[in-house]
Formats: C-alpha cells, structure tokens, sequence
C-alpha cells in the first residue's frame, strides 16, 4: 500500500466532522507510506463539500457531481471509490465508522479483495507494514491487527479519536465522471428524519460528565443535566456510572462507550482510569471536578477544581446564567 484515499461522507454538501478527521489523519498516513493523501466525494453536493475539504491536508480530491447519486443508496458511492482505487493502485481506504461507512467499506472491500479492519481508535505504519488498534469484545480486549500480503486495505475509523486541522495548500480537484454502463438498482423512494430528543455526546461541543462521586443516578438529572443545557451541551457518564445503572449506555464516554472531541469537557466525580481518557482524550479544554486532589484525571487535566461537587457545580451553572445574562 501507498496511497491514502478517504471516503468523505456529507449531507446536503456538508462534510461530517469524522471524514474531516480522516482528511487530516490521511495526510500523515501517506508521508509515512511514501505516497499522497486523496479523498472521494460523491453526490449532488459534492462541489460544495469539496470546497470545504479542500481546506484540509490533502495531495487530491476527486468529486463526482453526480445528480443520480442522491436517488441511490450506497452503490454510487461504492462505485466511484472502486474506480479511484483501481487507478491509483495499492492503497490503504479509510471510511467513517458509521452507518454510511461501514455499508460503503465493506462493499469496497469485497470488490477489491481487500482486507478489512473495523472500529479503528488508532493506525500506525511500520516499516511500510500497517497496524489497526481497535477495541473488541465490548472493550473488554484491545487488539492490534496488521495488514498482511494485500494490496488494499480498507479501515472504518471510530469518529473523534483524531483531530481535524485545515492545511496550508489546497487538493487539486480532479473531476469523477459516471463509467460507461454503470446502473445503479437500490433506488430511495423516501428519507426519514428521526428527531433527536437530546443533543448526543459525539456530536456536541460541551460536555459535562459524571462518574461514580455522583453517588447515584440524581444528580445527573439535576445538576450535571442543569449545568449542560446552561453550556448548551449534552450529559455524559463513565462506565462506573452506566455498569450502576444510573444513566443509560448511550451517554458512557470512554474506551468501551463514545469516543468524543467536544470543545470544553467536564469531568465531574470521574477518576479518570485510562479507559475513560481515551474516549476523550482529544478534547480542547479539560475541567475536572473532585473532592480528592490527588485523582488521576489531574494529571491531565486543563484544570482540576478541588472540592464538593455538590456545591461547585450548582454555583457554577448559576454564573454561567448570569453571564449569559448579561450577554443577552
């Protein structure tokens, strides 16, 4: 394997956080491997899409602006990445690990004959030899599997475990148009739009979670609940918190939950094991909050405020009120 071709995945020709992510992380990838970073964009949005990737550390960009696309489920995407990586030669593919993603990866990989690694938390290349670290078995193991007499390989990256940073120099734009005798047969006859009741921690850019110094499920319905909707964030937990039944798993942040990359975290009662930091681990600003001044999670940690939760925290979300009083 040489180059480095990423799947980008949009809506409506915004680019998702993750295939940012995989934009950034493809560039390092390929000067390690001696080749270019490359991404793939398909839709009827892609040009729009492709202008904000652009911005980001990559070699090429090829965009198929193709109408029919946004009628079909997965097989046009699938069919311009396979032209892509057949020009191009040995590579290593890299998809979010999504629903989109994982349907697009797994189908590239039966075309090419590639191998294929799923979940991906880390990837690291070795003597030209690449190395894929992803948890299983509910966290309980963390393997590390390696690419092995294959000229593809194809990996679905956890979403958040790398960082999106824009690049100085812009792709070249090399235009993708329909092969000749391509038919396209999963036709959407329509979309559903599930409404989110609450805001997800993947996806937002605060967050507030609690750990087992909570004591029980509360407080995390009150004053962890209270201080996230006053940053406009979302609630988030540790396993201890999730493994006591006191919030639902959808909220647990760490190795065997949600890997996040928010703006500001608060870790509130949370001792911070090393399953626990790598779910969060890229954030910008870290603040935690614990009686104990010597907890593990200080030692990373932006900021360690010592003392009682239950007070801090409620005077906390009363100046953040006011604040934004002021503001208003």
């Amino acid at each position: 394997m040489r180059d480095v071709v990423v799947f980008i995945e949009h809506q409506g020709g915004t680019p998702r956080r993750v295939s940012l992510e995989l934009a950034t992380h493809a560039h390092e990838l390929a000067r390690a491997l001696g080749g270019k970073a490359c991404a793939v964009v398909v839709g009827a949005q892609a040009a729009q899409a492709a202008e904000v990737v652009r911005r980001y550390p990559l070699d090429r960009l090829y965009v198929a602006a193709d109408e029919e696309a946004q009628a079909f489920a997965i097989e046009p995407e699938v069919a311009y990445l396979e032209s892509v990586a057949r020009t191009l030669g040995p590579a290593l593919i890299l998809v979010p690990n999504t629903m989109l993603g994982r349907d697009v990866g797994s189908r590239i990989a039966a075309r090419l004959g590639a191998a294929i690694a799923s979940d991906a938390t880390e990837i690291t290349i070795e003597g030209g030899r690449v190395a894929v670290v992803s948890p299983k078995l509910g966290g309980l193991t963390v393997t590390t599997c390696a690419f092995k007499n294959t000229d593809y390989g194809v990996v679905s990256v956890r979403p958040n475990v790398f960082a999106a940073r824009e690049g100085e120099a812009a792709a070249d734009v090399v235009p993708l148009a329909k092969l000749p005798g391509t038919v396209y047969r999963m036709k959407i006859e329509e979309e559903v739009v599930e409404e989110a009741t609450e805001l997800g921690v993947e996806e937002a850019s605060v967050v507030v979670s609690g750990g087992r110094g909570l004591g029980g499920p509360e407080p995390f319905t009150t004053i962890l609940h209270d201080l996230a909707q006053a940053l406009g964030g979302a609630v988030g937990a540790s396993r201890a918190a999730v493994d006591a039944g006191w919030i639902p798993h959808s909220h647990q942040v760490g190795q065997t939950g949600k890997t996040i990359s928010p703006k500001l975290y608060i870790a509130v009662g949370i001792s911070g094991a090393i399953q626990h930091k790598v779910g969060m681990r890229t954030a910008g600003t870290i603040v935690a909050i614990n009686k104990d001044p010597n907890v593990p999670i200080g030692e990373f940690a932006d900021l360690l405020v010592v003392g009682d939760l239950f007070q801090i925290v409620p005077q906390l979300t009363k100046k953040v009120r006011e604040a934004q009083a002021v503001l208003a």
